[in-house]
């Protein structure tokens, strides 16, 4: 069984996102969520990246259910 909530860095070229998470969906069923773009660097220390992010993917006011890639997003940033 893999565990569940702990986000994982993909090994370079093996995937096509950069992270992905195992997580419970609302069916109670295990389910991988992959996020993030392999090829773009976080800049999450640049506070005027941050909050666009955040602002662009609704991160503060519905970041979505955890089985969904943006809730991860956001979680990250």
């Amino acid at each position: 069984m893999p565990r569940l909530n702990h986000v994982i860095r993909n090994r370079k070229g093996t995937s096509s996102k950069k992270f992905h998470v195992y997580v419970r969906n609302n069916r109670n069923k295990i389910v991988k969520v992959s996020f993030g773009d392999p090829n773009m660097s976080i800049k999450k220390r640049y506070p005027s990246h941050r909050k666009s992010f955040r602002k662009r993917h609704h991160c503060d006011d519905r970041p979505g259910p955890r089985w969904k890639a943006n809730y991860w997003s956001c979680k990250m940033w």
